[in-house]
């Protein structure tokens, strides 16, 4: 299910999360956020030989970050649901592209607890040097950026998701120097 339904669509529940990343209890996606409760998700970057990050911009119909840069991928993990099924998902829906026919790693793990960031999360980097076939749905427009060139746009007042600076610091950061 699509991240940001539209309002009046299906419910999107969640397992609701403790500090240990242990689910106590779901919750729906639009009460998580409205009330700071921990849930999970995945991001994920397409990099190329080159070590640039593909980078798309959100559709202006998104309910939360609308036209905001963003991760390749990215969403939460459903309730029921562990990480890596909600990547595999996220990829096909977001990107058409089946992990199990491109190089892809896990490239980190974050608590909320312990670095600020917005939820539990688990990011993924997939390998390719071609351009994704993404979903015209969730994204409008991408560009393959060097991680310094991404930060130079946010910094420069280019709208971002939220965690996307934060996420690109901690993973590459020792190709930002």
């Amino acid at each position: 299910m699509s991240t940001d339904a539209a309002p009046g669509s299906a419910v999107e529940w969640l397992d609701h999360v403790n500090e240990h990343d242990e689910v106590i209890g779901q919750v729906t996606r639009d009460d998580a956020w409205a009330q700071r409760l921990t849930v999970r998700g995945v991001n994920a970057f397409v990099v190329n030989g080159g070590g640039e990050l593909w980078i798309p911009r959100r559709t202006a119909h998104k309910r939360m970050f609308p036209g905001c840069l963003d991760m390749s991928v990215g969403g939460h993990v459903d309730r029921g649901e562990d990480y890596l099924t909600a990547f595999r998902r996220e990829t096909r829906e977001e990107l058409n592209l089946d992990l199990d026919t491109v190089a892809w790693r896990e490239i980190a793990a974050f608590s909320p607890y312990k670095t600020g960031l917005s939820i539990f999360m688990r990011v993924y980097e997939i390998r390719s040097d071609a351009a994704p076939t993404f979903n015209p749905d969730d994204f409008t427009e991408a560009w393959w950026l060097t991680p310094q060139a991404l930060l130079r746009r946010i910094e420069a007042g280019d709208p971002a998701k939220g965690d996307l600076a934060e996420i690109v610091r901690r993973c590459y950061g020792d190709l930002l120097t």
